[in-house]
């Protein structure tokens, strides 16, 4: 079992106690027992192989053992900047960008939203650290509060916005639009970030892609189908993971 404990909790050796939400599903669910080994993430890179020491009605305690690569990591540091959506469709967004690599997720207002306020950031967070428990990341993405798109796009010089701007009436072809931002992922930072924007269940506006791309953003496409945005992101995430993952291996299209 992999469990999430902050990184300020993790700066001693010995006597480590876990969070009672994680307590209680070792004791209850997996119903472990003292000298079971165990898995510690500090959510921004680290794992830990850890021994379990001590368990109360309540409590249960740890030991670190010795740390553990981080294997699980994209080498692009990609951020998910989601157009916001109704229902259950961020949760499902939120979970499968955290399993697919993403760094950060940024929920976007944008003209067409049906969503425009929302109380469920901790719930995202929450859902992001659940999955990259599941997945085997040692890095739980950051979810930001929602910000107005065009407020977002001014706050960023052209210099600044790396990535793509999926529409689904077209542009450049992905491996094409990719080939464009290759080199600036020699160096994974926090300095060197790759934006996939995604529009919300209504798509964005053309005055939106616009603005987009007058800030650096790249107008690329899913393909010829019309997808779900929640399917969008998804597919955009997999696919520039593919990409960033194979780079090497890719031919240079020369923009055929």
């Amino acid at each position: 079992m992999r469990i999430f404990i902050a990184p300020e909790h993790i700066q001693r050796q010995h006597d480590i106690k876990v969070p009672a939400d994680k307590a209680h599903y070792i004791i209850s669910v997996l119903r472990s027992r003292v000298g079971d080994p165990i898995e510690i993430i500090d959510g921004r890179g680290k794992a830990f192989e850890a021994i379990i020491t001590g368990i109360t009605r309540r409590d249960v305690v740890v030991d670190l053992r010795r740390e553990l690569p981080a294997n699980a990591e994209s080498p692009a540091y990609l951020v998910l900047c989601q157009g916001m959506l109704k229902g259950e469709k961020m949760d499902l967004v939120v979970q499968k960008a955290t399993e697919l690599g993403t760094k950060e997720i940024i929920p976007l207002i944008t003209e067409r939203c049906i969503v425009r306020a929302t109380r469920k950031v901790q719930r995202w967070s929450t859902i992001a650290e659940e999955a990259a428990e599941q997945c085997g990341r040692a890095f739980i993405p950051i979810v930001h509060e929602p910000e107005e798109l065009n407020s977002w796009l001014m706050a960023h010089s052209s210099s600044q916005l790396k990535g793509f701007i999926f529409w689904e009436e077209g542009g450049v072809p992905l491996r094409e639009a990719f080939q464009k931002v290759s080199d600036y992922l020699i160096l994974p930072s926090t300095h060197s970030p790759i934006h996939l924007i995604i529009g919300p269940e209504g798509g964005l506006t053309a005055a939106e892609i616009k603005s987009a791309e007058a800030r650096g953003l790249i107008r690329t496409s899913l393909g010829s189908r019309t997808l779900r945005a929640e399917t969008a992101a998804i597919v955009s995430m997999a696919l520039v993971q593919f990409l960033v993952e194979n780079r090497e291996k890719l031919p240079v299209t020369n923009g055929q």
